[in-house]
Parts: C-alpha cells; sequence; structure tokens
C-alpha cells in the first residue's frame, strides 16, 4: 500500500510578516532541513554574539538599520540586505538605529523548537536550552 503525504509548505508576504513582528524571536516554519524566524531588535539591543558549529544562517532586513558582525569584521545592513553566515562562524546582529531592526533568518539545519515565541530577548536567554530544535518539523 503506497501512501502519498501531502505538504503545505510555506507561503506568505514575507516582508509584511516581518515588519509586522514585534518580537524578538518568531518561529514560524521548520522543516527538516531549514527553519524560518522572524525576528525584531530594539534600538541599541543586539542577538548576542553566537556560533553554530552545525548550521548555516541567512539573514534578510526589511527595516531598519544595523551591523552584523562575522568573526569579527563588521557588515553594516540596512533595508533589503541580505548575509550569510556559514556554519562555524562566529557573529552577532546589532540594532545601530533609532528604529527596530526587523529581519528574518534561515537556519539549516533548524535551530529551535517548531513554534518558538520570545517575546523579549531575556525571555529567549532564560529560556534558551529547553528551546533547542527537537526533530519536530510545522508539518
Amino acid at each position: 500500500m503506497n501512501t502519498l503525504t501531502t505538504k503545505r509548505g510555506y507561503c506568505a508576504d514575507i516582508d509584511e510578516a516581518t515588519i509586522a513582528n514585534n518580537d524578538f524571536r518568531r518561529v514560524l516554519y521548520t522543516g527538516e532541513h531549514l527553519q524560518l524566524v522572524l525576528m525584531s531588535l530594539a534600538p541599541g539591543e543586539e542577538i548576542g554574539e553566537e556560533t553554530h558549529p552545525d548550521r548555516d544562517q541567512f539573514f534578510r532586513f526589511e527595516e531598519g538599520e544595523g551591523v552584523v558582525v562575522i568573526d569579527g569584521v563588521e557588515n553594516r545592513v540596512k533595508d533589503d540586505y541580505a548575509v550569510i553566515v556559514p556554519a562555524g562562524a562566529r557573529h552577532n546582529v546589532k540594532n545601530t538605529g533609532e528604529e527596530p531592526l526587523q529581519f528574518y533568518t534561515l537556519y539549516g539545519p533548524p535551530e529551535h523548537k517548531d513554534g518558538t515565541v520570545h517575546q523579549t530577548k531575556a525571555q529567549a536567554e532564560a529560556q534558551h536550552d529547553e528551546d533547542e530544535w527537537d526533530g519536530r518539523t510545522t508539518e
């Protein structure tokens, strides 16, 4: 018996969703190999330096101004900029502007549990260990 599984995937206006997001982190979709996450940093806020030894990360900035530091090199970003951070690179994202820095990121493979929402950076830091990806996908 052959059973076909239909998957929906994710399809939406990502610019609109990103700009409307007020949460520090909001996981929108988790596949087996890729995860879509919205992020918003308040003026002066940063993600904090981190390294993902086993996953690449893509950032797309929709509103605001900031800096992405990759292995000590600062890269200025603003609306419509994209950045790829390769696995193993130390990196940080900082909001250097006066408005929220609105962006989305793609992790490959996923980094966080599907459905994770952190309204603030403090909440994300407090729940870090319990929010690591557990292998479950959106569908």
